[in-house]
């Protein structure tokens, strides 16, 4: 158990699959008390029936993040169960990537991108904003992407909800210097998640790597082929290829294991050999 994360209060979004499970059960075995919101409640409820079956504390609430009511009640839950919130992970989100030429078949994805990458964080915020200024002391995790750095072609409205996480996150930390800690965390691309199944275009993906599209070709074809050298898979390895999702969760919960003096602003998780450009 680490000392910094030992016994806080941690409520983290999407927390029923994907990055958002492996958060909530690595803070609860560091200490932490989790409380897990996602819009699935049977499959949140696995992951933390689990947690508590390992001898973590952790409870759980069903809710979607684009309603605010909702998100509310999630953190009167915490409250109620806890007498806390230290940490919000507003880690819910998807990733519609299509082209503009595909508006037909993307707007609806785009819309519902916009809810709950954009608003989801908002009302993330605006549900905890009150108690830690009480407590004194409260951390938000927002977490962005790479997408955020610049308009990429194939991912304009992706790129738009997390340009709109960064400018979010740097105006709460401006306002609530001092009483709220916030970090932005901004992976690069991951495979082995649930994001790939809200793409729209497998294509789009092409304004991520740019100049580089014909060596990211040729690793993907690799890893389909189980041909990538050892030292591409080797973490050690400065030609490491593609971070995992244990990757982006160890660095989340390494910004939340801090002294509450410190805080990591701004954290890219990125391989050393990577072929994205942004």
């Amino acid at each position: 158990m680490s000392p910094h994360l030992q016994d806080k209060v941690i409520i983290v979004t999407g927390a029923g699959s994907g990055f958002g499970k492996l958060i909530s059960e690595k803070c609860a075995a560091g200490g932490a008390k989790v409380v897990g919101v996602d819009i699935n409640g049977a499959s949140m409820n696995e992951v933390f029936d689990g947690i508590r079956t390992a001898g973590f504390l952790g409870t759980s609430y069903v809710a979607d993040v684009a309603d605010m009511d909702q998100v509310k009640a999630a953190a009167q839950h915490a409250l109620d169960t806890f007498g806390a919130i230290d940490v919000l992970v507003n880690n819910a989100g998807v990733m519609p990537l299509a082209f503009f030429a595909d508006h037909e078949q993307a707007w609806q994805k785009w819309h519902k991108a916009i809810d709950i990458n954009v608003k989801g964080v908002v009302n993330g915020i605006s549900a905890v904003y009150d108690q830690m200024i009480d407590q004194g002391r409260g951390q938000v995790v927002n977490i962005s992407s790479i997408y955020g750095n610049a308009g990429l072609e194939g991912a304009g409205v992706y790129s738009a909800t997390k340009a709109a996480v960064d400018a979010i996150s740097n105006s709460l930390r401006v306002e609530a210097q001092g009483r709220i800690k916030v970090t932005t965390v901004k992976p690069t691309g991951i495979l082995g998640t649930n994001l790939a199944s809200w793409v729209v275009n497998d294509e789009a993906i092409v304004g991520l790597v740019g100049q580089k599209g014909l060596q990211f070709a040729e690793n993907i074809r690799n890893v389909q082929q189980g041909a990538l050298r050892p030292e591409q898979m080797d973490v050690n390895s400065v030609e490491y290829w593609l971070i995992t999702p244990e990757d982006l969760v160890n660095a989340v919960v390494h910004v939340i294991d801090q002294p509450w003096g410190i805080n990591l602003g701004e954290v890219t998780v990125r391989a050393s050999g990577e072929n994205y450009v942004y």
